[in-house]
Protein backbone atom coordinates (compact mmCIF):
# COMPACT_ATOMS: atom_id res chain seq x y z
CA UNK A 1 0.00 0.00 0.00
CA UNK A 2 1.53 3.86 -1.27
CA UNK A 3 2.64 6.00 1.73
CA UNK A 4 -0.24 8.46 2.90
CA UNK A 5 -0.19 12.25 2.78
CA UNK A 6 -1.33 12.94 6.16
CA UNK A 7 -0.02 16.36 6.72
CA UNK A 8 0.87 19.68 4.72
CA UNK A 9 2.71 22.48 6.95
CA UNK A 10 3.43 25.69 5.34
CA UNK A 11 6.42 27.16 6.25
CA UNK A 12 8.49 29.80 5.96
CA UNK A 13 9.66 31.27 1.96
CA UNK A 14 7.05 29.27 0.17
CA UNK A 15 7.91 25.99 1.43
CA UNK A 16 5.54 23.60 2.63
CA UNK A 17 6.51 20.23 4.87
CA UNK A 18 5.27 17.30 3.86
CA UNK A 19 4.38 14.15 6.45
CA UNK A 20 3.50 10.74 4.81
CA UNK A 21 2.05 8.18 7.15
CA UNK A 22 1.89 10.52 10.35
CA UNK A 23 6.77 11.42 9.86
CA UNK A 24 8.15 14.21 8.49
CA UNK A 25 9.19 13.31 4.75
CA UNK A 26 10.48 16.36 3.07
CA UNK A 27 9.70 20.13 2.31
CA UNK A 28 8.96 21.20 -1.19
CA UNK A 29 7.87 24.24 -2.88
CA UNK A 30 4.05 25.31 -2.38
CA UNK A 31 4.04 26.17 -6.09
CA UNK A 32 5.10 22.25 -6.48
CA UNK A 33 3.02 20.51 -4.01
CA UNK A 34 0.19 22.60 -5.77
CA UNK A 35 0.71 21.71 -9.74
CA UNK A 36 1.26 17.82 -8.11
CA UNK A 37 -1.77 17.75 -6.51
CA UNK A 38 -1.03 17.04 -3.14
CA UNK A 39 -3.76 16.92 -0.55
CA UNK A 40 -3.91 15.37 3.41
CA UNK A 41 -5.30 11.66 2.27
CA UNK A 42 -3.93 11.71 -0.90
CA UNK A 43 -1.61 8.36 -1.17
CA UNK A 44 1.39 8.36 -3.26
CA UNK A 45 1.27 6.08 -5.97
CA UNK A 46 3.65 5.75 -8.94
CA UNK A 47 1.91 7.88 -10.92
CA UNK A 48 1.60 10.84 -8.16
CA UNK A 49 5.23 10.19 -7.21
CA UNK A 50 6.18 10.62 -11.15
CA UNK A 51 4.00 13.81 -11.28
CA UNK A 52 6.02 15.28 -8.26
CA UNK A 53 9.06 14.42 -9.85
CA UNK A 54 8.01 16.09 -12.98
CA UNK A 55 7.18 19.41 -11.41
CA UNK A 56 9.97 19.35 -8.94
CA UNK A 57 12.31 19.20 -12.40
CA UNK A 58 9.84 21.99 -14.02
CA UNK A 59 10.29 24.13 -10.23
CA UNK A 60 14.81 23.31 -10.89
CA UNK A 61 14.43 24.88 -14.31
CA UNK A 62 12.70 27.93 -13.24
CA UNK A 63 14.75 28.76 -11.12
CA UNK A 64 17.62 28.18 -12.69
CA UNK A 65 16.58 30.68 -15.87
CA UNK A 66 15.56 33.14 -13.31
CA UNK A 67 17.62 36.07 -12.02
CA UNK A 68 16.26 38.75 -9.88
CA UNK A 69 18.11 41.83 -9.04
CA UNK A 70 18.72 42.18 -5.66
CA UNK A 71 17.05 46.16 -4.89
CA UNK A 72 14.06 44.51 -6.57
CA UNK A 73 14.07 41.20 -4.38
CA UNK A 74 14.77 44.14 -1.29
CA UNK A 75 11.45 46.06 -2.04
CA UNK A 76 9.35 42.87 -2.60
CA UNK A 77 10.73 42.07 1.01
CA UNK A 78 9.70 45.30 2.29
CA UNK A 79 6.29 45.22 0.62
CA UNK A 80 5.41 41.56 2.48
CA UNK A 81 6.81 42.65 5.63
CA UNK A 82 4.74 45.74 5.41
CA UNK A 83 1.44 43.45 4.50
CA UNK A 84 1.96 41.42 7.31
CA UNK A 85 2.63 38.51 5.21
CA UNK A 86 5.92 37.99 6.59
CA UNK A 87 6.18 37.95 10.26
CA UNK A 88 9.33 36.56 11.52
CA UNK A 89 8.04 36.41 15.09
CA UNK A 90 4.95 34.58 14.13
CA UNK A 91 7.69 31.86 12.27
CA UNK A 92 9.52 31.86 14.75
CA UNK A 93 7.38 30.56 17.55
CA UNK A 94 5.51 28.26 14.67
CA UNK A 95 8.62 26.94 14.21
CA UNK A 96 9.77 26.13 17.88
CA UNK A 97 6.26 24.54 18.80
CA UNK A 98 7.32 22.49 16.11
CA UNK A 99 10.41 21.65 17.07
CA UNK A 100 9.54 21.13 20.62
CA UNK A 101 6.93 18.95 19.85
CA UNK A 102 9.22 16.80 17.98
CA UNK A 103 11.05 16.41 21.10
CA UNK A 104 13.87 19.41 20.35
CA UNK A 105 15.95 21.25 23.10
CA UNK A 106 15.85 24.84 23.37
CA UNK A 107 19.35 24.88 21.93
CA UNK A 108 18.55 23.29 19.10
CA UNK A 109 15.69 24.95 18.37
CA UNK A 110 17.66 28.44 18.72
CA UNK A 111 20.11 26.83 16.61
CA UNK A 112 17.32 26.24 13.52
CA UNK A 113 15.92 29.30 14.13
CA UNK A 114 19.07 30.96 13.27
CA UNK A 115 20.24 29.34 10.54
CA UNK A 116 17.25 30.23 9.17
CA UNK A 117 18.08 33.94 9.05
CA UNK A 118 15.73 34.63 12.64
CA UNK A 119 17.15 37.53 14.70
CA UNK A 120 17.96 37.33 18.31
CA UNK A 121 14.87 38.59 19.84
CA UNK A 122 12.04 36.44 18.02
CA UNK A 123 13.85 33.79 19.06
CA UNK A 124 13.98 35.01 22.17
CA UNK A 125 10.08 35.51 22.68
CA UNK A 126 9.63 31.97 20.50
CA UNK A 127 11.39 30.29 23.10
CA UNK A 128 9.07 31.73 26.16
CA UNK A 129 5.86 30.79 24.11
CA UNK A 130 7.44 27.44 25.06
CA UNK A 131 6.67 24.97 27.81
CA UNK A 132 10.00 25.08 30.19
CA UNK A 133 12.65 23.25 28.81
CA UNK A 134 12.93 20.66 31.74
CA UNK A 135 9.61 19.66 31.71
CA UNK A 136 9.35 18.07 28.02
CA UNK A 137 12.99 16.43 29.61
CA UNK A 138 11.25 14.87 31.86
CA UNK A 139 8.87 13.65 29.77
CA UNK A 140 11.60 11.83 27.37
CA UNK A 141 12.95 10.53 30.64
CA UNK A 142 10.01 9.30 31.45
CA UNK A 143 9.29 7.49 28.37
CA UNK A 144 12.50 6.38 27.87
CA UNK A 145 14.22 6.04 31.52
CA UNK A 146 16.51 7.48 32.73
CA UNK A 147 20.46 6.13 31.84
CA UNK A 148 23.20 7.34 29.94
CA UNK A 149 21.72 6.99 26.54
CA UNK A 150 18.84 9.10 27.35
CA UNK A 151 21.56 11.66 28.14
CA UNK A 152 23.31 11.19 25.05
CA UNK A 153 19.61 11.55 23.30
CA UNK A 154 19.27 14.37 24.92
CA UNK A 155 21.86 15.97 24.34
CA UNK A 156 22.04 14.93 20.60
CA UNK A 157 18.20 17.05 20.71
CA UNK A 158 19.70 20.31 22.10
CA UNK A 159 18.80 20.00 25.42
CA UNK A 160 20.66 21.49 28.47
CA UNK A 161 22.58 20.72 31.24
CA UNK A 162 19.96 20.79 34.06
CA UNK A 163 18.01 18.02 31.71
CA UNK A 164 21.06 16.17 31.19
CA UNK A 165 21.74 15.69 34.42
CA UNK A 166 18.40 15.12 35.58
CA UNK A 167 18.58 12.17 32.58
CA UNK A 168 22.06 10.69 33.63
CA UNK A 169 20.31 9.63 37.09
CA UNK A 170 22.02 9.85 40.22
CA UNK A 171 24.77 6.95 39.33
CA UNK A 172 26.02 9.86 37.04
CA UNK A 173 25.60 12.69 39.13
CA UNK A 174 29.00 15.18 39.73
CA UNK A 175 31.28 14.38 42.79
CA UNK A 176 30.44 17.83 45.48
Amino acid sequence: MPPTVTRLAVERRGRVAVDLDGAPWRTLPVDVVARAGLTEGRALDRAALRLLRQELRRAEDRLARASVAPAAAEESLAVLLRAGLVDDVRFARTRAASLADRGYGNAAIRYDLERRGVGPEPIREALETLEHESERARRLVERRGPGAATARYLAAKGFGEEALEAAAGADFAPDP
